[in-house]
C-alpha cells in the first residue's frame, strides 16, 4: 500500500538555472501476503525522482522472528543491485532509522525473510526545471542597472 501526499515544496538553484523540488510522503507495507513492492514514480521524462527512506519498522501483529528487508535499485553504473537494509526482530530491534537514505527510482522492496508486517516510510522527491525561471531571470537581469556611486559632497567650514 502506498499513498502520496503533498508535504512541502521549495525552490533551489542549479547550474543550468532554477530547479524546483517537491517532496511527498511515501509509505508501503510488506507482509507474507504482499512480500514485494515496486515504486516507479511518475513516468514523465523530464523529472528526476528519488525515494529518501527514513524508517523501516515492524507493524502491528508482527511475530517473534527475524524480518529481513531487501532493497533493489540502480547503482551509479545503471546496474540493478540488491542489498538488505534492515534485519528487524520484535524483541531486540523493532525499528531502524535510515536517516536520509536516497535512491533513484524505480525501487523494489522485498521481504526476504519473515512474515512481517514491515512498514517502510520516507519521502518521494521530484526535481524538475522551473519553466518560468529562464524568463524571470532575464527580466531581473535587464531591470538591474548599475548606478554609479557619486562621492559625498564635503561641507565647507566657516572661518
Amino acid at each position: 500500500m502506498s499513498f502520496v501526499d503533498e508535504e512541502c515544496s521549495e525552490s533551489c538553484s542549479s547550474a543550468g538555472g532554477r530547479a524546483r523540488m517537491e517532496s511527498f510522503f511515501f509509505s508501503c507495507e510488506l507482509s507474507s501476503k504482499a512480500p514485494f513492492y515496486t515504486f516507479q514514480g511518475d513516468e514523465e521524462e523530464d523529472l528526476e525522482q528519488f525515494l529518501e527512506l527514513r524508517t523501516v519498522c515492524l507493524g502491528d501483529g508482527a511475530k517473534e522472528e527475524s524480518n529481513v528487508v531487501e532493497v533493489t535499485a540502480l547503482n551509479h553504473h545503471g546496474k540493478k543491485v540488491s542489498v538488505p537494509v534492515a534485519n528487524l526482530h520484535l524483541s531486540c530491534l523493532p525499528m531502524v532509522s535510515l536517516g536520509e537514505f536516497e535512491l533513484r527510482t524505480p525501487v523494489t522492496f522485498r521481504l526476504k525473510s519473515g512474515s512481517g508486517p514491515v512498514c517502510i516510510s520516507g519521502q518521494h522527491l521530484i526535481a524538475y526545471e522551473d519553466e518560468d525561471s529562464d524568463a524571470t531571470e532575464e527580466d531581473e537581469e535587464s531591470e538591474e542597472e548599475i548606478v554609479p556611486i557619486k562621492p559625498a559632497k564635503k561641507k565647507q567650514r566657516k572661518s
